[in-house]
Parts: C-alpha cells; structure tokens; sequence
C-alpha cells in the first residue's frame, strides 16, 4: 500500500520526452537535411520516433488505477531517479575524458551501465513482493529503466546541442571513417544520434527482462 504512494513520474517524464524531442528538433534544423544522414535519414527519425512512443506510453500507462500496476511504476521510478543519475553521470564523465583526449577505461563505463541495470531489477523486485506478481514486478523493471534512460538520452542529446565542432583527428584512418559519411562532424552527430536511440530502445528491453528474471526468481523463493 505504501509503494503505491510514490510518485509514478508521469508528467515529468512527459515534459523530459518533449524537451528531448525539442532538442532534437533544434539541432536538425533545417528538418529537410535530415534524409543525407545514414539510412536515408533514419539515424535523425529513430530518436524522434521513440520519443513520441515514449510519450503514448507514458500517457496511457501512467493514467491507470489499478493497485498493482501504480505500485509497480512507483517502486520503478525512484530507482530510476537513481539509475539514471549514473548514467547521466558516466555520460559526462566520457564526455570530460574525450575532451582531454583521454579515453576512460570500457570496464568503468560498462560497469556503470551494469549498476544501473540492476537498479532496474531491483525496482522489478520490489514491485513483485508488493503485489505478488511477477508480470507486474516486469512492469516495475520497464518504467524504472525508462526513467534512467530518458534522463541518459537528455545528456547525450543536450551534449551533442551544446558541443562544438570536434577536433580534427591526426589519424588518417579515423578521417577515412568520417568521410564515410560526410564528415567528422556529422560522424560525431550520428554517434551521439545512435548513442540516444540506443538507450531509449534498448534500455526498456533491459530492464523488461531483469525485472522479470529477479521477480521470477524472488516469486518461487516466497512460494
């Protein structure tokens, strides 16, 4: 009863999801540019596409009354808060690094990515011993990772507004991969486009299945 006190963070993750596609927007403009990047534009329409679906589902799920299901989402929201202050945190930490031309080490980013996850699944877990169901615990690992992953699309995007043209690398190889696709500049914005989908889509599916994993687990151990 007290999980379902918490806040479900409907609204604010609505407003996020606007401000991420208003980032996007900005930083495309001219919108009818966008079809010469990669996939005949798809790098720029899969971050929007998500956002907006990230929107419809927030909306619906958030409206609902049911006990269990506001239980689930508020047990997955602050962990989220959480989750996504690591990454958001990683994020700004590679960015600083990258800009000294220093590279940080792959088992340290990784890892924080991990202790997000599994905040997620934690969220998954709570939810499962507060209602006793293993599909709502699932639900409670989904809404946390699309909290954690909405805050982490939001640095990378408002990284990739605010960043100046990159340096011009000294390796030819490094030079020859961003004349593949225009440029190093534009290698740099269809990074930073793919690093954002990559959270937004991948992020749930995550948390999707460490939620119900450890809420699977946690439910034959009670019964």
């Amino acid at each position: 009863m007290g999980n379902s006190a918490q806040p479900i963070l409907r609204t604010p993750l609505i407003l996020l999801a606007i401000a991420n596609l208003t980032i996007l927007g900005m930083k495309l403009w001219p919108w009818q540019d966008v079809a010469n990047l990669p996939g005949n534009g798809t790098v720029g329409i899969d971050p929007a596409v998500c956002l907006v679906t990230y929107i419809g589902i927030v909306f619906l799920v958030g409206r609902t009354r049911q006990e269990n299901t506001r239980s689930a989402l508020g047990a997955g929201a602050l962990l989220g808060l959480l989750g996504g202050a690591i990454l958001v945190g990683g994020i700004l930490l590679k960015a600083q690094a990258v800009s000294q031309n220093s590279i940080p080490p792959v088992r340290w980013t990784n890892g924080l990515k991990i202790a997000a996850v599994l905040l997620w699944g934690i969220a998954g877990r709570r939810a499962t011993r507060a209602t006793g169901n293993s599909t709502i615990g699932m639900l409670g690992g989904t809404w946390s990772a699309m909290v954690s992953c909405l805050m982490a699309s939001t640095a990378v995007l408002a990284e990739m507004y605010y960043a100046g043209p990159p340096p011009v690398s000294q390796d030819l190889w490094k030079q020859y991969e961003g004349l593949a696709i225009g440029n190093v500049t534009t290698q740099a914005l269809v990074h930073s486009l793919n690093s954002a989908t990559g959270y937004l889509v991948i992020g749930p599916l995550a948390g999707c299945a460490i939620g119900f994993f450890l809420s699977s687990f946690g439910a034959s151990r009670k019964s």
